[in-house]
């Protein structure tokens, strides 16, 4: 394998006068640096990027730790990180935490020395566990965090203001006895849409009791939350998931029950992940703008390693809601009497 050495001694110059032209070092001359570059084209000479890197000091990746890389969610938020990342010539290193807190610390102590910057999105994790694994030296941007850390930048999604938005756009299209699914327990994001669709009802209906069914953001636990308002004939007109792939779980047990979602009853979700447009009925969602999310976590990053005095700051996004035919029933029924109705149907069938 052709080395460094090699290169020096074709081109007659040094090893460090060698490492320098290809470096592009300002300390050597245009001459110097065209010969080296030559030998190394006759010799067909490949720089190790690990040594290159120590002589950089800059390894050109960024690390990437996240509670899972499974689900579409998670696929668009990588796609963002990634239009960014490839546009300034960096590569990415992904790690998965498994919903683990103690893996997420562990990746993001490995990761040191191996990136130039980390992006952290870990909704489970202890703040002092966090700060603990964080190194000073390497610059930090937490993706949805709802704590803000002294010295850390963070990008994040108005969780709580989406969920709130959603509830008053169901109570105004005519629901009134809205279920809830939650996310995972602990998980700040589920809290942040829990507490925005708790506040949001009871101020448009005067309800503070609203049914709550615990789920886990899996589209099993969609499914499962279906059953058991069917199963309990629970009098409900509407089903709020705090995610969409909940809302897909939940459509797929009403459609198979005899229930014509958007029709007889509503539901909604929060994210708009790519499946929510193709579901029968589309679904109804808050548009979470994932991959910008990613995206502008990305660009505040990169901003932060070319600029270390850059500011260290909380960019919230607002969700967008999207509404579609999930919520879209023909007429609005009388309360009383109609929910009943409903999961009479559905249990029957």
């Amino acid at each position: 394998m052709v080395t460094i050495r090699d290169v020096a001694r074709e081109a007659g110059v040094s090893v460090a006068s060698a490492s320098r032209a290809l470096n592009d070092r300002d300390n050597v001359t245009p001459a110097t640096r065209d010969r080296v570059r030559a030998a190394a084209q006759r010799l067909s000479f490949v720089p190790h990027s690990g040594a290159r890197n120590l002589t950089r000091q800059k390894t050109d990746s960024i690390g990437v730790v996240l509670p899972d890389l499974f689900g579409e969610f998670f696929s668009e938020l990588i796609r963002g990180i990634d239009r960014v990342a490839y546009a300034h010539g960096l590569q990415l290193l992904l790690s998965n935490m498994h919903g683990n807190p103690h893996e997420a610390t562990s990746a993001v102590r490995t990761m040191r020395g191996r990136v130039d910057g980390l992006l952290v999105m870990t909704p489970d994790v202890q703040r002092q566990h966090l700060l603990d694994a964080l190194s000073p030296a390497v610059p930090a941007v937490l993706l949805n965090s709802h704590d803000r850390m002294a010295g850390l930048a963070s990008v994040g999604i108005d969780n709580e203001g989406g969920a709130r938005a959603m509830t008053e756009y169901l109570v105004r299209s005519g629901y009134r006895r809205i279920a809830f699914v939650s996310g995972p327990r602990n998980n700040r994001d589920s809290a942040a849409r829990e507490a925005g669709f708790v506040a949001a009802l009871a101020a448009a209906t005067g309800e503070r009791h609203p049914l709550m069914i615990a789920g886990d953001f899996t589209e099993a636990s969609g499914a499962e939350a279906a059953r058991l308002l069917i199963a309990g004939r629970m009098p409900v007109d509407a089903i709020f998931c705090a995610n969409d792939m909940m809302a897909v779980g939940c459509c797929g047990v009403l459609a198979d029950a005899g229930l014509a979602v958007g029709a007889d009853i509503g539901v909604a979700g929060f994210d708009d992940i790519p499946i929510a447009h193709y579901t029968a009925p589309a679904l109804t969602t808050m548009n979470a703008r994932i991959a910008e999310l990613g995206a502008a976590a990305a660009e505040k990053l990169i901003r932060m390693i070319g600029d270390p005095g850059s500011p260290r700051d909380a960019t919230i996004l607002a969700p967008q809601l999207i509404a579609r035919a999930s919520t879209a029933r023909g007429g609005v029924p009388q309360i009383n009497g109609t929910a009943d109705r409903i999961f009479e149907k559905g249990s029957s069938s």
